[in-house]
């Protein structure tokens, strides 16, 4: 694995991003390897490990921003079977999704309160917790925070935060290989971190049609590397550099904030749509696939969940089929409500709803 993966930190160039860079090995060269051994102990869903198991949701339902998320959010993953005794004096950067965020729509950007009940819960288990973020449409970072509350949430939490848009950054193989990249530049933070928390909006998205666990990695890109938005890595293809920034990084968790959600014309857009969930999980797909089954979406037609649950793309990030999920708490079809999306998207919805296979 080491091998075959080996970051390198050093000063940000204007290399083109496909190429292989002249230093390959770095103080943290082994990282990654480190990193799935770690996962393997967790139980956490990653490339070679998870391709065809299960992977476990769970689904809270009549959530708030005001209170019970910590122990929302701390069932959620013990019922994962996410155990947190393992996480102590490990790293974990939490990546909400702060894309472009305004006063005025606050169901655009993960929640502050979501962010804060989430690091509550590692410290608990002795993690260093870190909060960090690429904003993919703003190059000012500090604004971005201000104008989601994050700023003062993490302030009153005392959490450090990690501009992923401006830091040095290391070099890793690409192992999704749906792309044309060679190679895919990642922050410090990132290559740092034992355990990279994905904390998406749950939203409805004008291109890929919904936007989530996964696509909300896109964030962990540098811009210094990318551009705002992430251009370079849209013309090498969303849906496919979705699955290899997946594919490529150490171990992976996701907390969904669907208490308020977007619908329409997301992921800036569209319109307020309130659920009141909150999802957990140990493999992004399978999160990912529920989701798009209780937005009444049909996953199989989304095009970055199909890529990465078909061998056909050398690629098997988790499982994709609801028979394949196993789900905690709450049931999806308990929960599900259509959300609108924009018409040249209707091909996402099945004849008859969401497929369930």
């Amino acid at each position: 694995m080491a091998n075959e993966s080996k970051p390198t930190v050093g000063q940000p160039t204007i290399e083109q991003v496909s190429s292989v860079p002249k230093k390959e090995v770095s103080r943290r060269g082994l990282l990654l390897a480190g990193g799935v051994t770690f996962a393997a102990a967790l139980g956490i869903g990653h490339l070679e490990r998870n391709s065809g198991k299960h992977g476990n949701v769970f689904i809270a339902r009549n959530q708030t921003y005001d209170k019970g998320l910590v122990n929302t959010i701390r069932d959620g993953l013990a019922s994962c079977g996410v155990d947190g005794t393992m996480f102590k004096d490990k790293r974990v950067l939490l990546k909400p999704n702060l894309v472009e965020p305004s006063r005025e729509i606050p169901h655009m950007t993960t929640h502050p309160s979501v962010i804060i009940a989430a690091a509550e819960v590692f410290r608990a288990w002795g993690a260093h917790v870190t909060v960090g973020e690429a904003p993919g449409h703003v190059r000012d970072t500090e604004m971005a925070l201000i104008e989601s509350g994050v700023a003062e949430a993490l302030a009153d939490a005392k959490l450090p935060f990690a501009d992923l848009n401006y830091e040095e950054v290391g070099w890793t193989k690409n192992r999704g290989k749906c792309s044309p990249l060679k190679g895919i530049y990642f922050p410090k933070t990132v290559l740092e971190s034992d355990v990279i928390v994905s904390m998406p909006k749950m939203k409805t998205h004008h291109w890929v049609g919904m936007t989530a666990s996964m696509k909300n990695l896109y964030g962990v890109l540098p811009g210094i590397k990318y551009g705002w938005p992430k251009n370079v890595l849209h013309h090498a293809g969303i849906p496919q550099t979705v699955v290899d920034i997946n594919a490529s990084l150490p171990s992976l968790l996701t907390i969904v904030d669907g208490i308020d959600c977007m619908e329409g014309d997301g992921p800036i857009l569209g319109s307020k749509k309130h659920m009141g969930l909150i999802l957990v999980g140990d493999n992004l797909q399978a999160v990912d696939a529920t989701m798009a089954r209780i937005m009444e979406l049909d996953p199989m037609k989304i095009s970055y969940l199909r890529m990465a649950g078909d061998r056909r793309y050398g690629t098997v990030l988790g499982p994709l089929r609801d028979r394949k999920i196993r789900q905690c708490g709450e049931s999806w079809r308990s929960v599900k409500s259509r959300f609108e999306i924009l018409s040249h998207l209707d091909k996402l919805r099945g004849k008859r709803g969401p497929l369930v296979t």
